[in-house]
């Protein structure tokens, strides 16, 4: 039953000549399936039109073979040969009532077109702005240019039209639309009528959207996305000019889908960015103009949605990492489940698979983009097999959801927990600072067993393989999910073997760390782990008055964050904690006194002084039970136990995604028919062309 303070969340809402059922609204996310995986992306979205949004957006969709995003993978509707992806996509988007949207793009000066070798296109002649900085310049496009760009955005209209869809959205955001190109006096230094004032610089745009929907006609309507703030300054579209341009505009669009500056601007992760963030920003739009207005922010509280609703900033709730996090957070909130929602927990994890090119996870909804590879629903588990119970040793992110999932599925469950809580790295992690979402790992998967009559959780039960062995046929199936620790001996990627150490010299772990044991002083943070731990650390030490010196190897102070779109936060918070950045040196000893660093190009080495050192390398797993285990198989049969397997980090360290997605795996192949040497997921593969 809902609750009627949710009521207004659910009400239909037109836009242009379409009608959503609700105000739920996925805005347009990444996924890592794009061209080369669409029945994946596709599925993908089907699931979100069950769990009950109203809009269901795709990701951005190349609309022209002139401006493209390679190696970055999203959709392409560069001729009619791509209608029939997008086609599926939006009949999947349909089958539950959602409305279907397609963003289209022209990335204009963000497009190297490293695969079509197209000259790239942009309002003038600047360097292409890309994550990796290609070696590329765009030419200042003429008025021909102009003409045909009009000309290929009509095209794309028909046949997204054509496709199926219900709305068209122009990308303009996050510095990767040609119309931010156009708008923003940083990107735009033309003197024609499409340069200088405002008025000049929005004509493009004006332009896209009257002839668009004349392609269109009155059967979708059209929306645009647009930055709220560039954030760079003078030269930047900045959020007061964005604010005349909406007002001088006011009911060109059918909606106004509004974003933040730059992509790490608007979609920065927990450590850095609240829910709802972004509300001073769109605060007052609304006032300018008779067209719904959608806003981001990570929404994940029912309450924060209406709040933003009943205070009139904004029309539709727009979500993507909410969304991903829990395709049915709709529905759910329908029903009255608001402590089943997946709350997202904004490690940006998902977006990672947008920046290395590979299929997206999720660290709290491990079927994300597996609902077509593998058959995986959020909401539902398969029916028990034929076995009848598991324990599961380790209650860490791993051992959680195997837990969960198979009580799901009607086994009988034993979780048994060494320590005196549940959810292991991240009950330790989500202390550190930041990080304090990430609990939320534990938090739901803590609800969702305790629900379940089938699962009995044992704490300061740190068994042994004779416990196991000799239980005398209590468990048929074992899991092993013991977890890891941080090394103390430096091995990772710059040392294979352990690194010289002075026992003179206090060393110390994240685990040490976490476990309260703080170092004092000058204090050296070698990190060739190069994820989120060594800034979060040296970011503690540094509150806690510690002078600290961060050492790594890479050219980037936690190297790895820019695929989560928080390097740039994290060097710059650690600079403002008065922490000193070592870039692109190894530490090679340690000594009494201190450190001995090498460059990492030339070797040539130096010294640092030091009272305390911090190892974040690399994690040892905790598997001696898994390995004595597996050295006495031949007693499982006789003590009735059918199997036994050693998951998460346990097996290998790894992101919590890693883990989840590894107990989520357990718990659906548990039982299941062994498929031999059988890709364990369905893929898409491309038919060769005549020749």
């Amino acid at each position: 039953m809902r609750d009627p303070r949710y009521d207004i969340l659910f009400e239909p809402m037109k836009i242009g000549p379409v009608t959503a059922k609700n105000r739920f609204y996925q805005v347009p996310h990444c996924n890592g399936g794009g061209y080369r995986d669409p029945s994946a992306a596709a599925e993908m979205r089907r699931t979100k039109s069950e769990g009950g949004w109203g809009v269901i957006f795709t990701e951005q969709t190349e609309m022209h073979h002139t401006s493209e995003i390679t190696p970055f993978i999203e959709l392409r509707l560069w001729d009619d040969a791509d209608i029939p992806a997008l086609a599926k996509m939006a009949k999947c988007m349909h089958e539950y009532g959602a409305l279907a949207g397609v963003q289209l793009a022209y990335s204009g000066i963000n497009g190297p077109n490293l695969y079509t070798k197209e000259v790239p296109r942009g309002p003038s002649a600047l360097p292409i702005r890309t994550f990796t900085n290609d070696p590329v310049q765009a030419r200042a496009m003429d008025k021909q240019d102009i003409r045909d760009l009009r000309r290929w955005h009509r095209n794309a209209f028909k046949r997204a039209r054509q496709a199926g869809f219900d709305l068209v959205c122009l990308y303009g955001a996050h510095g990767f639309g040609i119309i931010q190109h156009f708008l923003s006096t940083a990107t735009n230094q033309r003197t024609d009528e499409y340069g200088g004032s405002l008025e000049n610089r929005s004509r493009l745009m004006r332009e896209l959207i009257e002839e668009g929907r004349d392609a269109i006609g009155d059967t979708c309507g059209l929306t645009l996305r647009l930055s709220l703030d560039e954030m760079i300054g003078e030269l930047g579209f900045a959020n007061s000019e964005v604010r005349d341009m909406i007002e001088m505009h006011a009911d060109l669009p059918d909606l106004w889908d509004l974003a933040h500056g730059a992509w790490e601007d608007c979609s920065g992760p927990s450590r850095f960015k609240e829910e709802a963030a972004q509300e001073s920003l769109v605060s007052g739009i609304k006032k300018l103009t008779s067209k719904p207005v959608v806003g981001v922010g990570r929404f994940t509280s029912p309450d924060v949605m209406v709040r933003m609703i009943k205070s009139g900033t904004l029309d539709f709730i727009g979500c993507a990492r909410p969304s991903i996090a829990d395709p049915f957070l709709p529905k759910k909130v329908e029903e009255g489940r608001i402590e089943d929602i997946r709350e997202c927990i904004g490690c940006n994890i998902c977006i990672t698979g947008d920046m290395t090119m590979s299929i997206s996870r999720c660290t709290q909804n491990p079927t994300f983009m597996e609902e077509w590879r593998k058959g995986w629903h959020p909401e539902r588990m398969q029916a028990k097999g034929e076995s009848e119970t598991v324990l599961i040793v380790g209650a860490g992110p791993a051992g959680l959801e195997a837990a969960r999932a198979l009580g799901s599925r009607g086994y009988r469950i034993a979780l048994a927990e060494a320590g005196t809580e549940l959810g292991g790295r991240v009950a330790r992690e989500c202390r550190l600072p930041g990080l304090a979402a990430w609990g939320r790992v534990r938090d739901y998967r803590q609800y969702q067993l305790s629900q379940m009559e089938n699962v009995d959780i044992y704490f300061d039960s740190r068994l042994s393989a004779d416990d196991i062995l000799g239980f005398g046929f209590g468990f048929e199936n074992v899991a092993i999910a013991t977890g890891s620790t941080w090394r103390r001996d430096g091995v990772a990627r710059a040392h294979v073997v352990p690194m010289p150490i002075d026992p003179a010299m206090p060393v110390y772990t994240p685990d040490d760390l976490m476990d309260g044991k703080i170092p004092s002083g000058n204090v050296v943070l070698f990190d060739d782990d190069h994820y989120y731990m060594g800034g979060v650390l040296a970011e503690l030490m540094a509150r806690q008055g510690a002078k600290v010196t961060l050492v790594t190897p890479s050219a980037y102070v936690s190297d790895w964050t820019r695929n989560t779109l928080e390097q740039m936060a994290i060097h710059r918070r650690l600079v403002e904690a008065g922490v000193e950045i070592v870039l692109n040196r190894v530490v090679t000893s340690v000594e009494a006194g201190g450190v001995t660093t090498a460059c990492a190009y030339t070797g040539l080495t130096s010294e640092l002084s030091a009272d305390a050192v911090v190892l974040v390398t690399s994690r040892q797993q905790d598997d001696s039970l898994w390995q004595e285990l597996k050295a006495r198989e031949s007693e499982w049969a006789e003590n009735g136990i059918r199997s036994i397997k050693v998951i998460g980090d346990a097996e290998a360290p790894g992101p919590i995604a890693w883990a989840t997605y590894a107990g989520h795996r357990f718990a659906r192949e548990l039982d299941e028919p062994d498929i031999g040497d059988a890709l364990p997921f369905r893929r898409e593969v491309t038919a060769l062309a005549a020749d």
